[in-house]
């Protein structure tokens, strides 16, 4: 049983490696090559998860784990995109603004995606609900995902 979980392993990693490079000019790196603020990032955040697969580009990093989550840094890496869906992002990692919002807004709701742009936040809950803030962390726009 063991055998088969490594090789199907195996062959999502090489499947990803194969699709991503072609699609995005990304390449397989080691976690020794990023940032040493992403690698700051993993440690604290998801320090009890192992790295599936690390990848950079010509403008960002990416780091993928086994059990779904994503990690996207930009070329110094600070995070960008976080992204959870069979789980929730660490609280740790969202700004408190926005984790007392969810909380107070949306109690037992977790968040299961955020993205930091330049001047917005975009985060999603596991209800479907989206939510933008600025920079000030006012909200500035909500949707429910169809």
């Amino acid at each position: 049983m063991k055998k088969i979980k490594f090789l199907l392993l195996m062959a999502m990693v090489m499947t990803m490696s194969l699709t991503m490079s072609a699609d995005d000019d990304d390449r397989v790196i080691t976690f020794d090559q990023l940032p040493q603020t992403a690698q700051a990032f993993h440690k604290a955040h998801f320090a009890t998860k192992a790295p599936l697969l690390v990848t950079a580009d010509w403008d960002d990093y990416t780091i993928r784990y086994e059990s779904g989550e994503k990690v996207e840094f930009d070329r110094s890496g600070n995070w960008k995109d976080i992204e959870c869906y069979n789980g929730k992002v660490p609280a740790a990692a969202v700004p408190t603004q926005i984790s007392t919002y969810v909380t107070n807004t949306f109690p037992g709701k977790s968040i299961i995606k955020i993205e930091r742009h330049r001047s917005v936040y975009e985060v999603k809950l596991n209800n479907g609900m989206e939510i933008e803030f600025n920079r000030n962390f006012q909200v500035i726009d909500t949707d429910y995902d169809d």
